[in-house]
């Protein structure tokens, strides 16, 4: 990776940092400022043209060796789901789980943990960047999302793909999150259903969670229930395309 490109993707992600640490960190007054709104909306929006233009929309996120392995690699967020429906497929193993594969697509899919490890994988060695400060790199093994959509059959209406989980951060509202589709056609946006060569653990999302490379770590929905394509995001609960998101925090999240 060449010196500018470094120097860029630092830019971008100490931007990115920056405004979700405000976000963080309060500033309810601000945050109720349409003003405010307004200014948050047009730097998120100037990150991810940057981000396309500078990076370029297939550019690889550094990889790691196995020898940069975090001797950790902390959990952050849900921990365990504490729905009855999440318990009871943990007690089976997830022998019973799917996940569904729905919305603008031809092909509907309810998929197993079988069924998509004998799709082809994809394992990468990449460092998780969380909005709080702290970083792990850690080895994931999984499907390329572009794989499942394909094999769906993405009807050319889809824009979007919303990822719904299995955890409620807060009662009776499950976990979700949304990319575009250049990322979701990234070669490093993986379904994910192994951490270090091992079956994913409950802390760290399983049995299958998204990894998505180029964005903070809010943007790696664990407990992945059910993927959906749609066309727009503004009529999906808080209309910003996330959990988070929904509260106020960038839909863009790049670094």
């Amino acid at each position: 990776m060449s010196g500018a490109r470094v120097t860029r993707r630092s830019i971008l992600y100490r931007g990115s940092a920056a405004f979700a640490g405000l976000l963080l960190g309060g500033c309810d007054r601000l945050s109720r400022s349409a003003r405010f709104q307004r200014v948050l909306d047009s730097a998120e929006e100037l990150t991810y043209h940057a981000q396309r233009v500078f990076v370029g929309r297939t550019a690889l996120a550094r990889e790691f060796t196995e020898a940069d392995l975090s001797p950790v690699f902390r959990s952050n967020g849900t921990f365990m789901p504490a729905t009855a429906q999440y318990r009871s497929l943990l007690a089976r193993g997830f022998a019973d789980w799917r996940l569904a594969v729905a919305g603008a697509v031809d092909r509907p899919l309810q998929l197993s943990l079988e069924d998509l490890r004998r799709m082809p994988a994809r394992t990468q060695i990449t460092r998780h960047d969380c909005v709080e400060g702290w970083s792990a790199i850690g080895k994931w093994t999984g499907v390329p999302l572009h794989a499942v959509l394909q094999l769906a059959r993405l009807r050319s209406a889809a824009r979007y793909v919303v990822f719904y989980c299995a955890d409620e951060l807060e009662p009776g509202q499950p976990y979700y999150e949304s990319i575009d589709l250049i990322d979701a056609f990234h070669p490093q946006t993986i379904l994910a259903y192994a951490l270090n060569d091992r079956q994913l653990p409950v802390a760290n999302g399983a049995p299958l969670r998204l990894r998505i490379e180029r964005q903070l770590g809010y943007k790696h929905a664990k407990y992945l229930m059910r993927v959906e394509a749609v066309e727009r995001l503004d009529d999906i609960r808080g209309g910003k395309g996330g959990f988070w998101e929904d509260r106020g925090y960038q839909w863009y999240a790049g670094i």
